[in-house]
This record gives C-alpha cells, sequence and structure tokens, in this order.
C-alpha cells in the first residue's frame, strides 16, 4: 500500500517515541515533543476557526522562536501553505509578498509589527504584546482546540511552503515546495549531517530562509532537540554550545567567520558538526574550523532547490587534514542521496569535461527541485528549459566528478575576454594571514573594461596594506587574477543569512558609469 509522503508524519512518530524528551528550548521556555505536537495541533485547529481553508497562504514574520518552529507542521497540519518571511526586508518588500503569495493570515513578531502595511482582509496575529485591530498569539490559541488530526495528507504533491527568493535584481518569485518533496530533503539532511535522536540542534540559520534548509522538519524527524537562537551572535553562540550541549548547527560561511573569531571561541572536546552552504567557503575558515575540532560538511544549492541539493563528500583517500583537505573540502561536490543529477553544461546542454578548468552552468532535477513558482507560469518555463533546472550558477567539473562553483553568471568578472572567478579571487585573498573576510567584484576600468577590487576585513590587532594583498593573491593566483584595487572596510553588506551582497559593492562601484558590464 502506497501512502502520501509528508513531514506532518515526523512529528506524529516524535511525540509517540520521544514525547517526554525535550524537543524545544527557547529563552522564554522549553516544550517536550508532546507539547511540541500538541500547540501545532491547537494552532491548526485555530487558523481553521479563524477562517484559513485548504490551501490557503499562511504567513509568519518572526525571528528563530519556537512558535515559527511549531507553525511548520501547524500550517500544513491545517491544510495551509506557510510562507515564512525574511525578517530583513522593508516594508514595502514584506508587503510585496504579502499581496503576491495572497496570504489571509499573518502571524507577526512583536518586535516586527512595524514593518507590516496595513491591508483589507487580512488577519494579523502578534506574538508578544498585541496592537489594536490584531489578535495575540494567545488569543489564536483559544480558538483552537486539542482534538486530534490526522497527520497525513492526501496529496504529497500538493504544497506546503513558498519561499520567496532575495530578488536582489528583479521582483521576487515564490518557489514552492511540496510535501514530498520536503519530506525527501529532511532525510538527506539527516543522513549527510550525521543526526540522531541525540542531536542538539542550534538555530544560527533563520527558520525563513528554504524553511531553514528542511532542518525545520530533519531534527524533528530524528528526534533531536532544537536550539532557538532568535539572532547570530558570537558570544551566545559559544554559551550555548557549552551550556546545552550543542552538537550540529547550520550556517553560512560567514557566521563561520564569526563563530571562529569570537573571543569565546576554544577548541572543542566533544563533536559538533557544522553544515555550510549559501556561498563557497575559504579553505581557510574551513582549516580553522577543523582546529576548534569542529566538522565541517559543505553543501549546495539553492532556494529553488530546498536549499541543499550537493554535498561534497569526503573520500578515504584524501589528506586528514591540511589544507589540500580543507581545499577538497571546499568544492561543492556531489548530488545528495535524494537527487536525480548534477550536471554542469555549456549552451547546449552537453556536459562540460571533467578537467576542472572548462566552466558551463550547473543543472539539476529532482524530488528537491521546486515544483515551480508561485503564479509565474513564465518564469517556471524559463527555468526548467530543456527538463532540468537551471541555477544560473558557472562551475566546472574535476575528474573525481566533483563539482566546483566558480561564479554565479552575472558575478563572473570578464577582463579583457578573459573571465575572471571571484569566488577563486575570494579564496586567495582569504588565504592572507591578517584577512578575516573579503568580497571581490568588477569595477570599471578604461582598458579592460572591468577588473577585480577587494573589500577586505582585517582580523583584529592584524594588518596589512593594498600591497600585500596584492602580491598575496599573485602568489597564488594567475597575475591577471589579482585585484587592481584593495579597500578596507570594517563590515560588509550581507543578507540575514550572512550571505555576502555583492550587487550592493558593485551598484556603488558602478554609480555614474555609462556602461555596466555585469548587473
Amino acid at each position: 500500500m502506497i501512502t502520501p509522503l509528508s513531514p506532518l508524519a515526523f512529528l506524529a512518530r516524535s511525540a509517540e517515541v520521544f514525547g517526554d524528551k525535550t524537543a524545544i528550548v527557547s529563552a522564554e521556555r522549553r516544550l517536550t515533543y508532546r507539547a511540541f505536537a500538541a500547540e501545532a495541533t491547537r494552532v491548526a485547529h485555530a487558523l481553521r476557526a479563524s477562517g484559513i481553508e485548504p490551501g490557503d497562504r499562511v504567513a509568519y514574520l518572526s525571528p528563530n522562536l519556537p512558535e515559527l518552529l511549531i507553525a511548520h507542521f501547524a500550517v500544513p497540519l491545517a491544510g495551509a501553505v506557510l510562507v515564512a518571511v525574511n525578517t530583513r526586508l522593508s516594508p514595502e518588500e514584506i508587503a510585496y509578498i504579502l499581496d503576491h503569495s495572497g496570504s489571509r493570515l499573518m502571524v507577526v513578531h512583536e518586535t516586527l509589527v512595524d514593518r507590516l502595511i496595513p491591508a483589507e482582509g487580512r488577519t494579523t496575529v502578534v506574538i508578544g504584546t498585541a496592537r489594536e485591530g490584531a489578535l495575540s498569539y494567545d488569543d489564536l490559541l483559544a480558538r483552537g482546540s486539542d482534538e486530534p488530526l490526522p497527520w497525513s495528507v492526501d496529496d504529497e504533491n500538493a504544497t506546503i511552503s513558498i519561499n520567496y527568493t532575495s530578488g536582489t535584481t528583479a521582483r521576487p518569485k515564490g518557489v514552492e515546495y511540496t510535501h514530498r518533496g520536503a519530506y525527501l530533503n529532511a532525510l538527506g539532511e539527516i543522513i549527510h549531517s550525521s543526526h540522531s535522536p541525540e542531536s542538539v540542534y542550534l538555530w544560527t540559520l533563520p527558520m525563513f530562509h528554504c524553511n531553514g534548509w528542511c532542518t525545520t522538519w530533519a531534527v524533528t524527524a530524528i528526534g533531536g532537540t532544537h536550539v532557538c537562537l532568535p539572532s547570530v551572535d558570537g558570544t551566545e553562540i559559544w554559551r550555548l554550545i557549552d551550556a546545552e550541549g550543542v552538537t550540529h548547527l547550520n550556517a553560512a560561511p560567514t557566521v563561520l567567520v564569526t563563530i571562529a573569531n569570537a573571543e569565546q571561541a576554544h577548541p572543542l572536546t566533544r563533536p559538533l558538526v557544522a553544515t555550510t552552504a549559501g556561498a563557497p567557503p575559504s579553505p581557510t575558515i574551513i582549516g580553522e574550523m577543523r582546529r576548534l575540532g569542529v566538522r565541517v560538511v559543505h553543501l549546495y544549492g539553492l532556494t529553488e532547490t530546498y536549499g541543499p541539493y550537493a554535498v561534497c563528500e569526503p573520500q578515504a583517500g584524501w589528506p586528514a587534514d591540511g589544507p589540500e583537505r580543507a581545499r577538497l573540502t571546499a568544492r561543492q561536490g556531489v548530488g545528495m542521496l535524494q537527487t536525480d543529477g548534477l550536471r554542469v553544461v555549456d549552451e547546449s546542454m552537453t556536459d562540460v569535461p571533467r578537467d576542472g578548468a572548462t566552466m558551463g552552468e550547473i543543472v539539476m532535477r529532482g524530488n528537491n527541485v521546486m515544483a515551480g513558482y508561485f503564479a509565474d507560469p513564465d518564469a517556471t518555463e524559463r527555468a526548467f528549459r530543456g527538463g532540468w533546472f537551471h541555477s544560473g550558477d558557472l562551475g566546472v567539473v574535476h575528474p573525481d566528478g566533483y563539482v566546483e562553483l566558480r561564479d554565479r553568471a552575472k558575478d563572473v568578472i570578464i577582463s579583457g575576454g578573459e573571465n575572471i572567478s571571484t569566488v577563486e579571487v575570494e579564496q586567495a585573498v582569504a588565504s592572507h594571514p591578517a584577512v578575516l573576510e573579503t568580497a571581490v567584484v568588477g569595477v570599471p576600468d578604461e582598458r579592460w573594461g572591468e577588473r577585480p577590487k577587494a573589500f577586505v576585513i582585517l582580523r583584529v590587532g592584524a594588518s596589512a596594506t593594498e600591497a600585500d594583498i596584492v602580491a598575496h593573491v599573485r602568489a597564488h593566483l594567475a597575475g591577471f587574477k589579482a585585484p587592481d584595487r584593495v579597500e578596507f572596510v570594517t563590515e560588509l553588506p550581507k543578507t540575514s543569512t550572512g550571505k555576502i551582497q555583492k550587487f550592493v559593492l558593485k551598484n556603488k562601484e558602478w554609480a555614474g558609469s555609462d556602461r555596466r558590464i555585469q548587473g
């Protein structure tokens, strides 16, 4: 007998098997798995009592708190679709997402209420102190009941959530995840990040970002403990690692930099797995984390692939440690267990040779590729041309079959007809001992069209000149790839997930220019 797949089954099982075990930890409360399932059930009933019908969208605007984690089960349990909204967006951007998704009910944390633009026909629920015209979260719970609901769905291909892209060059697009895709991607997370019922997972990654790379469902499936962290802070991260016995976390490479360079950082006496994605990590930060006793699992993917799609699977023949091990681990790797093909192709959809040099576009397909863009069939058709999802990322394939990301198509620097990978240059800059963090973009050049420029944050107490950085890169890469200019800064523009916003840097550099080679 075949039954539809859904992450709802994960919480049902864990509430039965691990009922008295701590499921959720936050500054305000601790919930067992039995209480977790009970609150999800009550919220589901409350949503129905508030007029939410099957297929309706329910939006949440919240930091990493228990209420948002519970919503990942409560909303689909009600038959609705979860829209978790980026907390760093402007009021206008949030309004666009709410309107585009047609969300009928909005749950917002009290610290973010001012980001909302009032709209007719939308119920607002506030986590914390409610405002005039809105319900409190307790009021919403009061509308619910404890009557059991079936932890199942009739159609595994129904939409479970909609996640909006960053929209840096156009309006954000709503990426539709299915119950089946979320279920299978969560299982892949469990396997590749080595989760078990003993897992204590620290939420450094926003839950709104690709549903926390599906880890909202994965940790629940295995009966692990979720430790909620509302915002990234190095001191608090290390306090929780020690106090709660954290075994796992997910983070963008820039967050790993924060962790490695926090004053409280110290070598660990027990295993900690840090899964990283969102941007190519430098071998330097991978090496630093290993010296702290942290095992780095490097994943690659996009919002359109439920977050992670590929993993840099370690091989027995790799060096046990050192720079070569870090370099190999920094590659994007191969498809995860639940995927159906990771390719690098040319414009005719022919696979590029496995020479580690010929660049092509990374394309993907399988259960953990989106169903499509919500209410945008034209964009969906373009994304799936040739029967594969086109990532817009450029990469190479090494002789061992491992894929390495070289750049976003829009970030490649074309200098005098030569393509320069900003990722490659960034990794060379980051290997300088004085460099804490860096970003490289193309800037206007009268002779070559554009040339690399590096923005660099130095480590506390360290010093380096522009000439030092340029000379260091030239010692590692061909001379034409070295940046012509280095600007020392105290911070870099970042998304809420810690990904560096190169477009902000490029817009500043190209302002006033009558030509723009890269957008």
